[in-house]
């Protein structure tokens, strides 16, 4: 009797090869085990299947096969009644185009994270890309230069998108508050709150196809789930945002820093990043067939 013929097929083999660039361009140099795995391998006679632990080079579920959930940004931060983020919403409402409003950011002395800051750090790429990512706060780094994601955790973010053929010409980047915080610490629910409008502001002008909120900070500023990000990450989520039309969709993710300190979760990052890919290039496909 002939062997069984366990090669992959040329879609497998396509998505492994890339999910082995993805972890060459990530710096990892070795495998951890005795022995290499071979995911395509059927489980022999008597094994459990490992249907718990999804093989490394399993396609992300397509972008509809997991329901997006309806959501808007926490009541407690929206709706503030503190001094500072009444002005920010005056001014932001006022804001008629991204210029504008990187201009009154610029402007603003509502946050206390201002004084201790070198720059304001508003938002890098394209103003009108299709994919809008937010992060947590500018580090030293993004502080010292002015642009947000320009460190290491930067580095690995433009890596990230090279992965799916993006690049910050395809990209806008912003954070949830636009000065550093000192130490690098989290931004507080105050300063969150202060900044809060002209990132939603941002949103509106934008006008993105898919959002990407890169961190736990950024998605507990923008979704109420009360989750961390290692539960909401890999979600989809459609996102009310005032002055839009339509809900955005919008995927949590780990942060670029996290995933330098845990290189362990690249594989997430991966299935992710993929996630994200699908579902632009679906959202671009309809667009151009209207």
């Amino acid at each position: 009797m002939a062997p069984s013929d366990t090669s992959p097929n040329p879609g497998e083999r396509e998505t492994a090869l890339a999910l082995l660039r993805w972890y060459i361009e990530m710096g990892a140099d070795e495998a951890i085990g005795a022995e290499a795995m071979n995911c395509f391998a059927p489980c022999p006679v008597g094994e459990a299947s490992p249907a718990t632990a999804p093989s490394v080079f399993a396609p992300p579920e397509h972008p509809q096969a997991a329901r997006s959930v309806a959501a808007s940004p926490p009541a407690a931060l929206t709706e503030s009644l503190g001094e500072a983020a009444q002005s920010a919403r005056r001014l932001a409402a006022s804001a008629a185009t991204v210029e504008a409003l990187a201009a009154l950011v610029a402007g603003f002395e509502g946050c206390a994270l201002k004084r201790t800051a070198t720059n304001t750090v508003f938002a890098d790429g394209n103003p009108v890309a299709p994919v809008m990512i937010i992060g947590e706060g500018p580090g030293a780094d993004e502080d010292r230069i002015g642009r947000p994601f320009v460190g290491r955790a930067g580095q690995l973010l433009d890596r990230m998108l090279a992965a799916i053929g993006l690049d910050r010409s395809g990209v806008v980047i912003t954070n949830v508050v636009y000065w550093r915080p000192p130490g690098n610490r989290t931004p507080t629910a105050a300063e969150i709150a202060s900044c809060l409008p002209f990132v939603l502001r941002h949103i509106a002008l934008v006008r993105p196809k898919v959002l990407v909120l890169a961190g736990g900070t950024a998605a507990g500023a923008l979704l109420p789930q009360g989750q961390g990000i290692t539960r909401l990450r890999g979600r989809w989520f459609d996102l009310a945002v005032p002055g839009l039309d339509r809900p955005v969709p919008t995927l949590p993710m780990f942060h670029p820093s996290f995933l330098l300190r845990t290189p362990e979760r690249k594989r997430e990052a991966w299935r992710d990043l993929l996630s994200l890919r699908a579902r632009l290039d679906e959202l671009l496909q309809k667009e151009a067939k209207k």
